[in-house]
């Protein structure tokens, strides 16, 4: 989900291209074996990724609509704000968290698109590098170069968070 809402900038679509990638691989590829999965799930939501965009693109060229949030839509709902503290924070320190994660998503959003997808799937969804390739359509190799320059830059932008 997090990969659909970074590239696409509105959770709506985001989940909109998550349900839609999932039926696409249970209709056409639920035969597969199951280790086969997560590469192609994420290859197709790619695809709707890099098509909502494309019609964003288009409706705005066409009907002069910004592809940002819709009327109404609350754009500063942070999701991982949803999640229960396990530990129950003071208020400053629950502010410099929120304040860290804020950080770390601007990060994340600023990187280029394929240092995102590599970063998002090896480390966010745990995949291992040839299931990232095979999600990414790219050669292992590219896989770990992108990760690599992702993290560098995430370190420079980010090195005076605490651990």
């Amino acid at each position: 989900m997090k990969i659909a809402e970074l590239g696409l900038g509105n959770t709506d679509d985001a989940l909109d291209a998550v349900q839609e990638a999932m039926m696409k691989l249970v209709s056409r590829y639920a035969a597969r074996p199951p280790q086969e999965w997560a590469p192609l799930f994420y290859r197709i939501l790619e695809n709707r990724i890099t098509d909502g965009l494309r019609r964003r693109n288009v409706r705005g060229r066409f009907f002069a609509w910004p592809g940002g949030a819709r009327d109404g839509e609350d754009d500063d709902e942070d999701p991982l704000a949803r999640f229960p503290d396990r530990e129950a924070l003071q208020p400053e320190a629950q502010l410099l968290a929120r304040e860290a994660v804020d950080r770390v998503q601007d990060a994340l959003a600023k990187l280029p698109r394929r240092q995102q997808q590599a970063v998002l799937l090896r480390a966010w969804e745990g995949l291992d590098v040839a299931a990232t390739a095979a999600a990414m359509n790219c050669s292992e190799g590219s896989v770990k170069t992108h990760y690599f320059r992702a993290l560098q830059s995430l370190k420079a932008v980010l090195e005076d968070l605490p651990p």
